[in-house]
């Protein structure tokens, strides 16, 4: 290797990335040990996401697909002497048994399960746990019909986001059944019920659970913010610790697959994850696997913990403001849908406000998100606006500077924003 022997393994990549795939090809060309790390996958992925072409196609690794040759054609160099945690540690992560962190779930930290339940029931005692449903999706017209080979065969052709990349659902499918990525790209669509001609509601493809239909942004009708997703991916795909936009709350409702759910209430920072003071970004420098491998075992023991697996058929609830990382345990098709109950209209009220730098999903039209939905709520729900009073004063300048030292509180105001289909998405 050279001089290139001399820096840390970690170093060599960051060098790397810089490169184009020539300039790959060309030193991986040299030595051995070269070839072993311009050969790491992860470099291909980030050119093909950073160049991307009209005329992609995916051939069975990032490297073989940029390079546009079959992936057996690839040239293949015994690499034993070479030993670096840098190139082994996303391999270990892409190799590990998620049903190990799936199992043996305390009942203590077990999120309930339960058949059905009603919208009064949700209100008087459900609006802010976590939960699942287990006979709902059940009863939905797409959850007869859809599964890998009906997808493929009536909208192989039509181009979803996943993640970064925009593919056709059938590319998109061949990459989920061959890719080895310790992360594997997510598809994260907001478009699917028109890209699909789905009819949503009594009678249709799907309609959201009983318990969930009420949903005040509806009164913002097409200003509303983005609110439903289809996602698919493959196992170990996933989200990692985050809050929902706006302080919504949503469900997710698995179509086929299952998927592992950690969580914790908002005040409850879980292990790993870092936050700004403004709460204004979150770092959870992790993927989902070695987060599982370093912090798993702590978060189970930190008190406010609940987890649980949603499996094929079954709709989990995520109240507003919670953590939640949700990874799936095998090749999953699910929809996500974030909504508005009244338990939750202050605190969404309360981010729209204070909170403007990190609303997301309006259109650009849209220049006061809190505003636009105060004024329909009073044309609305005139009553339920006179039930909640006003909301409290901001805090003066001097305040915000200074903030204050014997404040304690809720330390849960961040969350992902999903309005830019240019930025990577998290599940809700």
């Amino acid at each position: 290797m050279g001089s290139w022997a001399r820096l840390p393994d970690d170093t060599v990549l960051l060098l790397l990335e810089w490169l184009d795939a020539g300039s790959l090809i060309n030193l991986g060309s040299t030595c051995r040990a070269l070839f072993a790390y311009t050969a790491y996958d992860q470099l291909w992925r980030e050119l093909a996401v950073a160049h991307p072409s009209a005329n992609f196609q995916w051939r069975g690794s990032w490297r073989a697909s940029v390079r546009r040759l079959p992936h057996a054609k690839l040239p293949k160099i015994e690499c034993r002497n070479l030993f670096s945690d840098a190139l082994h540690r996303p391999f270990v992560c892409s190799q590990i048994k998620l049903t190990s962190y799936a199992s043996d779930i305390p009942g203590s930290t077990s999120i309930p399960k339960m058949a059905r339940l009603s919208r009064a029931d949700f209100d008087a005692s459900w609006s802010t746990r976590p939960f699942m449903l287990t006979d709902v999706v059940n009863k939905w017209r797409l959850f007869e019909e859809w599964d890998q080979e009906a997808l493929v065969a009536k909208h192989g052709d039509t181009v979803f986001r996943a993640e970064a990349v925009d593919w056709p659902m059938g590319m998109y499918f061949q990459y989920m059944n061959e890719t080895e990525d310790e992360s594997p790209l997510y598809l994260f669509d907001r478009g699917f019920v028109e890209k699909m001609r789905l009819h949503v509601g009594p009678n249709g493809d799907y309609a959201p659970p009983e318990c969930f239909q009420e949903d005040l942004f509806t009164v913002l009708g097409q200003q509303r913010p983005d609110h439903r997703w289809l996602i698919i991916g493959p196992a170990r795909s996933g989200s990692t610790f985050h809050k929902d936009p706006n302080s919504t709350s949503a469900w997710n409702a698995v179509i086929r697959g299952s998927k592992y759910w950690i969580m914790f209430p908002p005040s409850i920072l879980p292990p790993g994850v870092h936050m700004s003071e403004d709460e204004g970004e979150v770092t959870s420098p992790l993927s989902i696997a070695e987060w599982l491998l370093t912090f798993h075992q702590e978060a189970r023991r930190r008190p406010g913990c609940w987890e649980g697996v949603c499996r094929e058929g079954e709709v989990l609830h995520v109240p507003s403001g919670w953590w939640h990382l949700v990874v799936n345990l095998d090749p999953a098709i699910a929809i996500t849908q974030n909504f508005v109950p009244r338990s939750s209209l202050d605190s969404v009220l309360h981010f729209l406000r204070d909170k403007a730098d990190q609303v997301s999903g309006f259109a650009t039209t849209v220049k006061d998100a809190h505003a636009l939905f105060e004024a329909r709520l009073k044309e609305s729900h005139p009553d339920l606006v006179a039930q909640m009073g006003a909301l409290p004063s901001k805090k003066r300048k001097w305040e915000e500077v200074v903030g204050n030292e014997g404040e304690g509180g809720d330390k849960g105001g961040f969350a992902f924003g999903f309005g830019d289909d240019d930025v990577e998405k998290d599940e809700s």
